[in-house]
């Protein structure tokens, strides 16, 4: 039986005519390490193995082996194999390179984009650095049950069939379909059957799917204002036309001459983002009514929904009316840890088939394991057990972060008197501007976002996005002594 390759194919160039074997493997290996294909410590195949691949005497993949090693170029350990060297002689000496003169360098000829291309922006990229105050849109990732999730992994995979390692559907692994399904019904008073649900990886690809499905360019699309960049980001590149509109007390305006012609409505009901609001029943249904009237689509954002801390749990805008217009989507990332990149969209019946058809046509299907790992995870009842816990976690937060302002930020930074979710806003007092503060107490160590900055059209006011859920007691207490410093040094302009 021939040995299995313990290292990845190794591509050489074509063999000229009448070239010494010998010759072409080490010139082969040599310019793959100075062109930098072969980087410093990456392992060879093994000369048993390069020969099979290419159809010669082991031997002389050997003798080729050695004059590199000779020259510098690999190193050889009996028993664990061969290694490009640390510093290849070339690179030391200039060789193998072209020499470069004083001439004009070629200008690569441009690439076209398309509209789409030309319109898409990137988003800000989540740094895996410290968590401090006031790291907004974060859970308390340090209290996440890892142990747990590990032993539900091993068990998952202990049990794995060739049926699960095929793939799923492209709506997603049925099991978790159901899973969520459930949950839905249960946490959020959703209206849902587990053939509505599309397993995506999170809120941002739901918007995406909604945008492509639903939005031709030219098209209005109603944002709340201020609100979140991701949903700007995602409607602009399809050529929407995007309306702002405001956001009161009882959550976004229903203005029948702002919304006319809007072909969907992005909003966010049990939480506003960023100002914190809950959307008033009387608003909601107000909203439904208008959308079934002008044959709209409302794009509802659960995003953090699940963390509420007074009063009875609001249900879902989607489970207020049976088949409402209305694309649930909410992320694991927030409930969970953000890298697990799993989240759900309720669809519509009448959209189901199309949706399908568009995963199928762009992703196909996620990560299956993932799938199956989660679907156990919430079917044992550990979501809830997290949920309830976090729960807990984070109202004693958000009551350190309250309790220090009000004694030391006043009227400088009055806090919005948030119900649910994982961060809070402050508008500033007269005068004071959210560009200087925030530089300040970054010079601090202290992270705060100014209000409105990834999206704001008609919006005005001042203020400061402040996160709790991931930020513990004490460095709660710290960063709003931090502020209070700033804002008593920060003149009114």
């Amino acid at each position: 039986m021939p040995r299995s390759a313990g290292t990845l194919d190794l591509v050489l160039a074509p063999r000229s005519g009448g070239q010494p074997a010998q010759r072409w493997v080490y010139e082969g290996v040599r310019a793959a390490i100075l062109d930098g294909r072969l980087r410093a410590g990456a392992r060879l195949p093994a000369s048993r193995d390069l020969a099979l691949q290419h159809g010669l005497a082991r031997g002389t993949v050997v003798a080729a082996f050695a004059q590199l090693q000779a020259e510098g170029y690999v190193r050889s350990t009996v028993g664990s194999g061969t290694f490009v060297g640390e510093v290849p002689p070339d690179a030391l000496l200039g060789l193998g390179r072209t020499p470069q003169g004083p001439s004009r360098p070629e200008r690569s000829p441009s690439i076209r984009l398309s509209r789409f291309g030309r319109r898409v922006r990137s988003f800000p990229v989540l740094e895996p650095r410290r968590t401090r105050a006031f790291r907004a849109d974060l859970p308390a990732l340090e209290l996440f049950p890892a142990t747990l999730w590990a032993q539900v992994t091993g068990r998952v995979l202990r049990g794995v069939s060739t049926r699960l390692l095929l793939g799923c559907e492209p709506l997603g692994f049925r099991p978790l379909r159901e899973a969520v399904a459930a949950h839905l019904r249960s946490a959020r008073g959703a209206r849902c059957e587990p053939e509505q649900i599309a397993i995506v990886s999170g809120v941002q690809e739901a918007l995406d799917l909604a945008a492509r499905l639903l939005v031709d360019p030219g098209d209005r699309v109603c944002l709340e204002d201020p609100g979140y960049g991701g949903a700007a980001r995602a409607f602009s590149a399809v050529g929407a036309r995007l309306v702002p509109v405001p956001v009161d007390a009882e959550g976004l305006v229903v203005d029948g001459r702002q919304l006319r012609g809007v072909r969907l409505v992005y909003t966010t009901p049990a939480h506003q983002y960023p100002l914190g609001v809950t959307m008033s029943i009387a608003r909601r249904l107000a909203l439904l009514r208008w959308a079934r009237g002008s044959g709209a689509v409302l794009f509802e954002d659960d995003y953090d929904g699940e963390y509420r801390y007074q009063g009875r749990p609001i249900p879902a805008l989607q489970g207020l009316e049976p088949d409402a217009p209305v694309l649930l989507a909410g992320s694991f990332g927030k409930v969970l840890f953000p890298a697990l990149r799993l989240g759900y969209l309720v669809v519509p019946e009448p959209l189901v088939e199309r949706v399908a058809a568009l995963r199928s046509a762009t992703v196909r299907h996620p990560p299956v394991l993932d799938q199956a790992v989660l679907a156990a995870f919430i079917e044992e009842g550990h979501l809830a057990r997290h949920v309830r816990r976090m729960r807990e976690v984070y109202a004693e937060r958000r009551s350190a972060l309250y309790d220090a302002a009000e004694r030391r930020l006043g009227d400088r930074l009055m806090l919005s008197p948030v119900e649910a979710g994982l961060q809070t806003t402050g508008l500033l007092g007269p005068g004071l501007h959210a560009a200087p503060v925030v530089r300040a107490a970054a010079e601090q160590d202290v992270e705060v976002t100014a209000l409105g900055g990834e999206w704001r059209g008609l919006f005005r006011e001042e203020g400061l996005q402040l996160g709790f859920a991931a930020v513990p007691p004490e460095e709660i207490r710290r960063g709003v002594e931090v502020l209070a410093r700033v804002l008593d040094g920060a003149r009114p302009l």
